[in-house]
């Protein structure tokens, strides 16, 4: 970590400490050098990318029980983890507010500077804040810390000075120190932010592991997008109830040929007495049967139907059951219970309004 060098104007970075650069660092530090002869694009890029990578890696070592302690924190949590940050650091903490939310730990992102003008009212008993601030001297962040702890509310901070005023205000603080921005001057957020972000998903992350978080509970978080989707089980798809076609052995094949029509799935159920799946009948079997026998509609369906149909189980995922239905060339499933009475039925078209295919 290089030494700090003097203050700048607050509106040029409000949340940095602005680092000397070495030519080795940033051979481009030279703003009107570079605005001589800059690198080729593609130059800028890798080299950007390669300063962001390190940047990252070096929080490995940096890692030590306060890590342990900030995920006891927010786990132990009665409320929710309240995210915070000014300028960059506060779009990177939406970020980390989005994923906590999304994998099983409610978390909301608090903007500093409004919350001291009166929205620190959405902080409650219980909640835990994460506040990130690279130098961690923002003063909009220090006058919510006095707020915090009139309310008796756990901090975390993430910072890359473990001597800022933010820093020893912290319950807990994790280290974020970075060598040098990826950035020419060493001045726009950049390592640091995407440092911040790492960070964050390795919270997350470690959460998700500490709660045993499921793909279920990923999926119930999830309805609308194709992750959701993908991890969406056949009983929250299949028809049930008077959705489901179906019919006895001892009903006749005029109303069966009916029931199917009802059904609108060119396929229905055949059940005996006690409502256990026995056999279906398809369109595919009805002309089959036709070539067959002349008179097949003084027959039952019990006569007619073709035995041991194809089930799945209705917690088995959507995209298993449409790979079950790809293997044996069909279009629909069954599902029973453990008594194997019929529960319900899930069709081709079904999935492909999940978009699986």
């Amino acid at each position: 970590m290089t030494k700090a060098a003097a203050p700048v104007h607050e509106e040029a970075v409000r949340d940095e400490t602005v680092r000397e650069v070495t030519v080795h660092d940033a051979p481009r530090a030279d703003a009107s050098k570079a605005a001589k002869t800059p690198r080729p694009p593609r130059e800028v890029a890798r080299w950007v990318l390669e300063v962001e990578a390190r940047a990252i890696a070096g929080l490995v070592p940096q890692l030590d029980e306060s890590f342990d302690r900030a995920v006891e924190l927010m786990l132990a949590t009665r409320g929710r983890v309240v995210c915070t940050g000014m300028g960059k650091s506060g779009l990177v903490m939406k970020k980390v507010a989005a994923t906590l939310s999304s994998t099983g730990t409610p978390a909301l992102f608090l903007h500093p500077a409004e919350a001291i003008h009166g929205d620190v009212g959405m902080i409650m008993e219980g909640d835990v804040v994460l506040a990130a601030s690279y130098s961690g001297t923002t003063e909009e962040l220090l006058r919510l810390v006095e707020l915090i702890r009139r309310l008796g509310v756990r901090l975390v901070v993430l910072t890359g000075n473990a001597a800022s005023p933010l820093a020893r205000l912290a319950d807990v603080h994790l280290k974020l120190e970075i060598d040098h921005e990826a950035c020419p001057m060493n001045l726009a957020p950049t390592a640091s932010t995407t440092a911040t972000l790492a960070m964050g998903d390795a919270l997350a992350m470690a959460l998700v592991e500490a709660r045993g978080f499921t793909p279920e509970a990923f999926a119930l978080l999830h309805p609308g997008g194709r992750l959701g989707k993908r991890l969406l089980k056949v009983r929250d798809v299949m028809h049930q109830g008077e959705a489901v076609p179906r019919v006895e052995t001892s009903t006749s094949m005029r109303d069966t040929i009916y029931e199917m029509s009802r059904g609108k799935l060119g396929i229905a159920a055949v059940t005996d007495a006690g409502g256990r799946l026995v056999g279906c009948l398809s369109d595919g079997d009805l002309r089959r049967l036709l070539e067959r026998d002349d008179a097949p509609l003084d027959r039952a369906a019990g006569d007619c139907m073709v035995r041991g149909p194809r089930t799945v189980d209705g917690g088995a995922l959507a995209s298993a059951a449409l790979k079950l239905m790809e293997d044996h060339r069909i279009t629909s499933l069954f599902t029973c219970d453990d008594a194997g009475r019929l529960e319900g039925i899930v069709h081709l078209h079904d999935l492909w309004r999940l978009e699986l295919f």
